[in-house]
């Protein structure tokens, strides 16, 4: 889960990490009234979306006096910002944040990322910030800084101090940098993040150091046990079919092919798509509905997936343990009454057999297949010629 840069702000602040004062606004006349309560000369307004580059695609905008910060407000809100992250749709503005600008002479780049393949919170830090962390990466990969945390020691002081000099701060600014840093890992370790990232870091004039802007990305998987941050959801950020489906417990991502894809598990999701993309097909989604789907929940998956326009054909994979293979074939035969793009159903695993009588008995023109392939290059028939039996 995502959250707005004001959010993480919020949140970090709570962890010792030095951010510049602001407030949200939802309007113009709002967005003055933050401005003044700041107080200062100069004001950034940003806009509040989920995505970075927002500053290229002209969401953060500087301003000089209350007039300019009423009009930047009212430029940005209701504005569709389209920017590298985000896609050609763009996101629409829904709040804005004032913050008090301040001279800085530095910009840093601070991350922190889950490394799956070593097991370890990895930190990576560059002298140059204010640009994409895959900017930096392929400009400038010897400029990168790295530090690994052993979970079952954390984060040493040694170890943010030795990231501080590498940066090539001085006395004043490294303690202050080791704090950010200290704090910055606490958020991510007591938050459960996968990402804690500022970018950029910034240090003033007078040798502060200070997060300019903030990222944070949260587990799905942990927000039972963060309330808190839970709440910080913004619905209208996310794909409503990806909303929709975590209210029915499945994991699901649209993309942009035309063969809808219903799997149970992850591991054969990605098999499948990858079935798909060999026979020359483009999957529209991976959706994997778990382990227990019940016919209802199969029931909810087709109507996911029949959201997407783009559509044509839809293809079923199950290899059913936990999972049993008459519950799945009674949900898509009940589904399948009211398609109209032809259907594939591959089905192994618990129960097949009495899964495969469903299916064959139902009267219905579901197209079966044996193994993956064999579904795969069916459905990729099925979406270009409108079926096949």
């Amino acid at each position: 889960m995502e959250i707005h840069e004001y959010q993480a702000k919020e949140l970090l602040a709570g962890f010792g990490v030095a951010v510049p004062p602001g407030g949200v606004a939802y309007s113009a006349d709002q967005a003055v009234y933050v401005a003044t309560e700041l107080g200062g000369w100069h004001w950034a307004v940003k806009a509040q979306i989920h995505s970075g580059a927002r500053g290229k695609a002209g969401g953060v905008r500087l301003c000089r006096t209350y007039h300019e910060v009423a009009e930047a407000t009212s430029a940005l809100l209701g504005a569709t910002l389209v920017t590298e992250q985000t896609g050609p749709a763009g996101k629409v503005v829904h709040r804005v944040y004032v913050e008090r600008a301040e001279a800085f002479e530095r910009e840093i780049y601070l991350g922190f990322v889950l490394d799956r393949k070593t097991e370890r919170i990895r930190i990576v830090a560059s002298r140059e910030g204010g640009m994409e962390i895959e900017e930096l990466v392929k400009h400038r990969p010897d400029g990168l800084l790295h530090q690994e945390v052993d979970p079952a020691a954390g984060l040493a002081t040694f170890q943010a101090r030795e990231l501080a000099f590498g940066l090539g701060l001085n006395m004043k600014q490294v303690s202050q940098a080791v704090s950010t840093i200290l704090g910055c890992y606490r958020a991510f370790r007591d938050l459960d993040a996968t990402m804690v990232e500022i970018n950029p870091l910034v240090v003033t004039n007078d040798d502060r150091v200070i997060a300019l802007d903030a990222k944070i990305t949260i587990d799905d998987n942990a927000l039972f046990r963060r309330p808190r941050v839970a709440e910080m959801r913004d619905p209208a950020e996310e794909d409503p079919r990806e909303a929709q489906a975590a209210e029915f417990g499945l994991n699901y991502v649209g993309l942009t092919g035309n063969i809808g894809c219903i799997i149970n598990g992850a591991g054969l999701a990605m098999a499948t798509m990858d079935s798909i993309k060999y026979a020359g097909g483009e999957p529209a989604n991976f959706l994997d509905i778990g382990g227990g789907a019940s016919p209802e929940r199969v029931g909810a998956a087709f109507r996911l997936v029949l959201t997407d326009p783009n559509v044509k054909a839809i293809l079923v994979n199950i290899f059913a343990g936990i999972n049993r293979c008459d519950w799945v074939a009674t949900g898509v035969v009940q589904a399948a009454k009211q398609l109209r793009v032809p259907l594939i159903v591959r089905l192994a695993g618990t129960n097949v057999e009495e899964g495969r009588r469903i299916v064959r008995e139902s009267g219905l023109p579901i197209i079966t297949a044996e193994t993956l392939a064999e579904a795969a290059e069916k459905a990729v028939l099925a979406a270009r010629d409108g079926g096949v039996q």
